[in-house]
């Protein structure tokens, strides 16, 4: 019901927003008099801040047509290695000779379209070979396409990383840190010969008992049926996977505003400000990013539920009673990081993150207790929220470059990198890249102090 009244109100709106965007249009047309006074340009304001939030958007394009090697510049082309129903493997492929790392980057389905990695894509092109999962909108795939749930996830994965091969980087943005690990567990329980080189996992929710965020404590403090029957709904009649079961995309984007409302309240007031002074640079900044942003998609109902449950209320991974259904045999198989000795762990944490906070993934660590300490390494990147992870000037500057010489640790067949850029980032080089700094031992000696201080004030007051 709540799906029909979403749509219901979007098409009521539709003559206004046609209005809105036809009075923005006549009032930033040049030949128009009012259009170069103040109060033209403050019509033009109101009624394109009106119409942006009232639109709906459409999945954007990843516009990733070049990147620059060597400072050259090389024409990328995007090409589908594999189209499965919920999910289409991408390849940008560069139009080059060069031997780079091949790295597959797993997108989060947690309501944003795959693009919303561009800028991870963009700065991880000129160095590496890049694969990516862009996952499908549920309410665009039929019915008769079958289920999708989390076991299934970690299949599509195990999938991939065996048509790519063992020469693969893994990085897990957010969500699929999870379903990461587990995948990569089960190939190596198996003694799989397609076992990736390295695997990063980037903000992941590994443990969500840990340093506890609004996320993880509104997941814990309600049952699963709530969820079920609050947040699923069912995709209306008139779109493609109708009847499915799902999570919507405007749900997930409601929650996402509701965390940081003030911060996206004073976003939209200060673009319509710099309409109305004429500063356009600011203000397509502020539309590109909302484009993406505001650009959401439906999960299966079904992922959604398992997630909840297996993630953040049983917190079955960390706790070693996580298990994947064999697609084959429908057996359940137990899911051991444990076994995980040859591909090497590199996690990464924002100071900032109020998604998954501090010391959730770094205990990924602690999981994959039999893998070599020489092939485990921590980056807590300090001023750094959770989307700045993977996006933005930090990203590009202090952790992509991390990233780049990590995965060249583990295997000398690639080509160099170009003297040109470790001049610019100097802090890349092999002998600067120091697991200690800010590292696994730093994270876990703040986690020993913040549960030993609540401790210390109780006993105080009780010998009081």
């Amino acid at each position: 019901m709540l799906y029909h009244i979403y749509d219901l109100q979007h098409a009521l709106l539709t003559p206004a927003r046609i209005a809105a965007e036809l009075t923005r249009t006549a009032f930033q047309n040049p030949w128009n008099p009012l259009s170069h006074t103040q109060m033209g340009r403050t019509v033009a304001a109101g009624a394109e801040l009106f119409e942006r939030v009232t639109r709906r958007f459409g999945e954007p394009d990843w516009a990733l047509n070049e990147t620059t090697i060597d400072g050259k510049t090389v024409t990328v082309v995007q090409e589908v290695i594999v189209e499965k129903s919920f999910c289409t493997l991408i390849h940008f492929k560069r139009n080059i000779k060069r031997k780079d790392p091949q790295v597959l980057v797993v997108a989060p389905m947690s309501g944003h379209y795959a693009t919303l990695l561009r800028g991870t894509v963009e700065a991880l092109l000129p160095h590496h070979d890049v694969y990516v999962t862009d996952w499908t909108d549920a309410r665009q795939v039929p019915l008769r396409d079958g289920k999708f749930n989390l076991d299934d996830f970690i299949t599509y994965l195990r999938e991939f990383m065996s048509l790519l091969g063992p020469k693969t980087h893994l990085i897990a943005v957010c969500q699929p840190a999870v379903p990461v690990l587990a995948a990569v567990s089960l190939m190596a329980s198996e003694n799989d010969p397609n076992q990736p080189l390295s695997m990063t996992l980037m903000g992941g929710p590994i443990d969500t008992r840990i340093s506890k965020t609004s996320v993880n404590k509104l997941a814990e403090e309600r049952p699963l049926s709530w969820f079920e029957n609050t947040v699923v709904e069912t995709v209306p009649a008139y779109y493609p996977g109708a009847f499915r079961k799902v999570y919507p995309g405007f749900l997930q984007l409601s929650g996402f505003m509701s965390m940081n409302l003030d911060r996206h309240v004073g976003s939209h007031m200060k673009f319509y400000h710099h309409l109305i002074q004429g500063d356009g640079g600011s203000a397509d900044f502020h539309r590109k990013f909302y484009n993406e942003y505001n650009a959401v998609m439906d999960i299966t109902g079904e992922f959604y539920l398992q997630t909840i449950d297996t993630v953040f209320q049983r917190h079955l991974l960390p706790r070693g009673q996580m298990k994947w259904r064999d697609p084959l045999s429908q057996k359940l198989v137990d899911v051991r990081p444990q076994d995980i000795e040859r591909t090497a762990l590199f996690t990464i944490e924002g100071e900032l993150d109020d998604i998954s906070s501090r010391g959730q993934t770094t205990s990924a660590h602690d999981l994959c207790y039999n893998l070599s300490q020489k092939k485990q390494y921590h980056l807590f990147q300090l001023q750094t929220g959770h989307y700045g992870i993977f996006n933005g000037s930090r990203w590009k500057k202090d952790i992509m470059p991390r990233i780049r010489n990590f995965m060249r640790m583990w295997d000398d067949s690639y080509d160099a990198i170009p003297e040109k850029d470790l001049a610019q980032i100097p802090d890349i080089k092999p002998d600067r890249f120091n697991r200690d700094t800010h590292g696994v031992a730093a994270v876990r000696r703040w986690l020993k102090e913040r549960d030993t201080k609540p401790k210390e004030k109780e006993n105080a007051t009780q010998g009081a």
